[in-house]
């Protein structure tokens, strides 16, 4: 079993060295090995299971569902009952954010093409974000999806 430092894994991995430690610290990578200089290493389980924690994140699984996920991984003979009830959890949550940023795009090109080429104080944008009931619609932003570390 090939050993990787930190710095290594990260590259092996394409995240940073801050997302592993992080990664410790909150239970979804279990603590390495460490050298008689306290040098972590890592074995190449610890690779693809980084690999799987950054995927799961691109698709924006929150970090309780990876662990969910991470658990029935590491346990094969359980049914996958819980994955698919995540991963349609997070479709959900995905339809409900495209809907709404459909909504938020609708209401800016309506601003931009009520826009107008003189003075800020005829601004219709101006005028339409100072006052939200100008909007044609309902449009709530989105949450936040949080970052996405690489």
């Amino acid at each position: 079993m090939p050993a990787h430092t930190i710095g290594k894994l990260a590259k092996a991995a394409d995240v940073k060295v801050p997302t592993i430690r992080f990664y410790e610290q909150i239970g979804l990578l279990p603590e390495p090995d460490r050298t008689e200089s306290d040098r972590r290493v890592y074995g190449d389980e610890a690779v693809r299971r980084l690999a799987f924690i950054k995927h799961a994140r691109q698709l924006g699984f929150p970090i309780e569902a990876i662990r969910t996920l991470l658990d029935l991984a590491d346990n094969p003979d359980r049914t996958c009952e819980d994955a698919n009830a995540l991963a349609q959890e997070q479709l959900t949550a995905v339809e409900t954010k495209i809907a709404q940023l459909e909504a938020l795009r609708a209401e800016l090109k309506r601003m931009v093409a009520a826009g107008c080429h003189g003075l800020a104080g005829d601004c219709r944008v101006i005028e339409t974000l100072a006052d939200h009931s100008l909007c044609a619609q309902e449009h709530a932003a989105p949450e936040r999806l949080a970052p996405v570390q690489a």
